[in-house]
């Protein structure tokens, strides 16, 4: 759905980043060929001035930084060493606070879109810790940086560009002002400028669609694009399963919907317990211990989490911390508050 970290250790590391050695607000970017072709084109396709897109872009800066994190290569750690950084205390506890200060309006928001409030505080949890790292970039630096300056992902950053300059206009807000990740992503919820014309909600109905600052937009804009993505809701998420013989080609095609479990079952598939075998599923493996591989079946609403955020170990993680988060709100674990120590730097100001 869109391109973004979901650590929130990593937003708030990104968000910090200072790059005034590396920042260039000027015209150097307009006098650019493909820039000159990307504004004359944005404003016959949307109806802008030439003279607005090119005070816009006059106004970007470019952040080098951005470029360096993009040509780190990435690495996926395995399920046993991901899960820790998702599935913790910390998060489960302030899903579970969080669940319990909003449940009027949580209530409200997922009975009408008909999806389990639990994994909606889960993905809200996981991409942002419930807003508090949503990402300090501008976006217009951020976006303009990538399409102008990184070929490999040119085509779709101009393309988000371009959404973002609809978006504001949408808004009535100033395009410069959008903050979010150094890829993009923005709000509680992380979505890319598509995403946000597609997806986010105005609850409020105020005129606005304020993921930013707003938990009623922010959470029905996540609980819309589940419920328009399939959610069903007390749909079955995934289950642990055995494999016999060569399963590569099915976890190739990890993230699509092809099979019934019966189909399944016929390539090699053996269930552990007892399911649905008439639903369809996908395929995937998690390194759960050092050297050791287990398989799992991920039904329609674990798909559809894939559609949130295209990797596996994401929805594995989210559906866990849902259920984490909703035995500790059932539970009241939430209520129960240590007291922090004295300390001498308590009383100061930072």
């Amino acid at each position: 759905m869109q391109l973004k970290s979901f650590t929130s250790a990593l937003l708030l590391t990104l968000g910090s980043l200072t790059v005034s050695a590396n920042s260039v607000a000027d015209d150097e970017l307009i006098s650019r060929p493909e820039v000159q072709e990307y504004i004359k084109q944005t404003a016959i396709d949307h109806g802008f001035a030439p003279e607005e897109l090119t005070s816009w872009l006059q106004q970007a800066e470019f952040k080098g930084n951005i470029i360096t994190i993009l040509d780190k290569p990435s690495t996926s750690r395995p399920w046993h060493e991901f899960e820790a950084n998702f599935v913790n205390k910390t998060r489960i506890m302030n899903g579970a606070k969080f669940w319990r200060e909003n449940a009027i309006l949580i209530g409200d928001i997922t009975r009408k879109h008909q999806v389990a409030p639990e994994v909606l505080l889960a993905i809200l949890g996981a991409e942002t810790n419930y807003g508090r790292y949503t990402g300090s970039f501008r976006i217009v630096d951020a976006l303009s940086t990538i399409a102008f300056n990184y070929p490999r992902r040119a085509e779709y950053f101009k393309g988000e560009l371009t959404q973002l300059f609809l978006l504001a206009r949408e808004e009535k807000k100033d395009p410069l002002e959008f903050k979010g990740s150094y890829a993009g992503a923005m709000g509680w919820p992380q979505f890319m400028p598509t995403s946000f014309r597609k997806w986010a909600q105005d609850w409020d109905k105020d005129g606005y669609h304020d993921i930013w600052s707003n938990p009623g937009d922010a959470m029905a804009s996540v609980a819309y694009y589940l419920n328009q993505h399939g959610w069903k809701d007390g749909g079955d998420t995934f289950t642990a399963v055995n494999f016999n013989g060569d399963p590569k080609a099915l976890l190739d095609d990890k993230f699509n919907l092809h099979y019934s479990v019966d189909e399944l079952i016929a390539k090699g598939v053996a269930p552990i317990n007892e399911i649905n075998t008439k639903q369809q599923a996908v395929l995937f493996a998690l390194e759960t211990e050092p050297g050791f591989t287990q398989h799992f079946l991920g039904f329609n609403n674990f798909y559809v989490i894939t559609r949130y955020n295209k990797s596996t170990l994401y929805a594995t993680a989210v559906l866990k911390l849902a259920d984490e988060i909703k035995k500790a709100y059932v539970n009241g674990d939430d209520l129960v508050v240590a007291t922090p120590a004295p300390s001498k730097k308590s009383s100061k100001k930072k």
